[in-house]
């Protein structure tokens, strides 16, 4: 993907966030993998429903940035999804108010089961299947973040995580397929919270 497709992308989605109240004031980051070896992520510190062409930089998946700006302190965090899914090529963080109040409450785990929507996620083709979506305890030191997320690449159901307290990260094997998710998810999350009946932790 070139770099100005993925800009295009990301600045679109974060017109589109913003208007959902999904990235409040500088919260979240998105990134792309625009070569097998590097990504464009997000800035630090910038507004993601004002996006420029501006407010994004390379970085390799090694954690060098190869333009002269600062990346977001959850860089990390991107790098150690796209290392582990050679095909994921779209990452997205946001803070919507349902994953925000649900992996604060939720304990370790939000489990959905029997719900027609969990069809919108890859490699799930029937609504009779049990998916549990982990919910990580929340630090400000990346390294032990990555490393409490580290346990749930051995069986993911879901392309998904909470954080406790925080948001969501999701990904996806391009930019539309990171967003169905995404909107799946929250409409999920959003259900759990009108009905808690239908989650189990």
């Amino acid at each position: 993907m070139s770099i100005d497709q993925a800009k295009s992308q990301l600045m679109e989605f974060g017109r589109y966030a913003h208007g959902r109240s999904w990235v409040p004031a500088t919260s979240g980051n998105f990134s792309q993998r625009i070569a097998p070896d590097e990504i464009l992520i997000t800035a630090s510190g910038v507004h993601k429903g004002y996006l420029t062409e501006d407010d994004f930089l390379r970085i390799s998946l090694a954690g060098t940035p190869l333009d002269p700006k600062t990346p977001s302190a959850e860089t990390h965090l991107h790098l150690q999804l796209y290392q582990h899914y050679p095909a994921a090529n779209c990452v997205l963080h946001v803070h919507t108010i349902a994953a925000t109040i649900l992996s604060d409450i939720a304990g370790p785990a939000v489990r959905f089961s029997q719900l027609e929507l969990l069809k919108a996620f890859d490699g799930i083709n029937t609504h009779e299947v049990d998916c549990t979506l982990p919910v990580i305890p929340n630090s400000q030191n990346m390294q032990t973040l990555a490393a409490a997320v580290e346990p749930y690449f051995s069986e993911p159901i879901l392309p998904a995580y909470l954080i406790s307290g925080h948001g969501v990260y999701v990904w996806g094997n391009d930019y539309p397929g990171a967003f169905r998710h995404l909107e799946a998810l929250d409409f999920l999350l959003s259900c759990a919270i009108a009905r808690p009946g239908i989650m189990q932790t």
